[in-house]
């Protein structure tokens, strides 16, 4: 099984990559922030507390994204691997999921980073906000707040899978295509 994080701050292009990712490897594609955005459209009682969370900027809890994954993973067992996108996002996740996974006699593969300026995601995220109708995408202090959320608790995540020599940064800059094959440039290198 191939299993592969997508890494990168909100409007680092993930869910772009990630849809053209799993197509190409035939890949689950389990994005926490779409599963919290369903919880959020049906009114759940997680999705009506998630947005509360969302609108400030800040993470959901651990055990309830945490538990969101262990039911997915239980959901596809004969898929070909997962790619998680907008997970881990914190080095307890992190943890976590490798612990999830070793109990699936998987692995993390590869944790492949975009780097994306400050000052191109708050303009990528401001024009998604025209049109996503996203609470989160049309404050630029949120924006900000998101992104200094990310900068200081979840870039600690690529520190952690950098231990185990698992991290690959790619410039997520550019053309959608180009940006796509320096991802899949660096995947192809790495599947058995």
């Amino acid at each position: 099984m191939f299993n592969l994080i997508l890494f990168g701050p909100p409007g680092s292009g993930k869910g772009t990559q990630s849809e053209k990712l799993t197509t190409k490897y035939g890949l689950k594609h389990l994005s926490t922030g779409d599963l919290l955005r369903s919880e959020i459209a049906q009114h759940t009682a997680l999705g009506l507390e998630a947005k509360k969370i969302m609108d400030k900027g800040h993470l959901v809890p651990d055990e309830v994204v945490i538990g969101m994954i262990c039911t997915a993973l239980e959901t596809y067992p004969d898929t070909k691997g997962f790619l998680f996108d907008g997970f881990p996002r914190t080095d307890k996740q992190a943890e976590a999921l490798d612990k999830l996974l070793e109990l699936k006699k998987t692995t993390i593969s590869v944790m492949v980073a975009l780097t994306v300026s400050e000052e191109e995601l708050v303009k990528r995220l401001a024009k998604r906000g025209e049109t996503s109708g996203r609470s989160d995408d049309t404050n630029e202090g949120v924006i900000r707040a998101r992104i200094a959320e990310y900068n200081s608790k979840t870039a600690a995540v690529a520190d952690y899978y950098k231990s185990f020599d698992k991290v690959v940064m790619v410039k997520g800059e550019g053309s959608v295509e180009e940006i796509f094959n320096a991802l899949c440039k660096e995947i192809d290198s790495r599947i058995i």
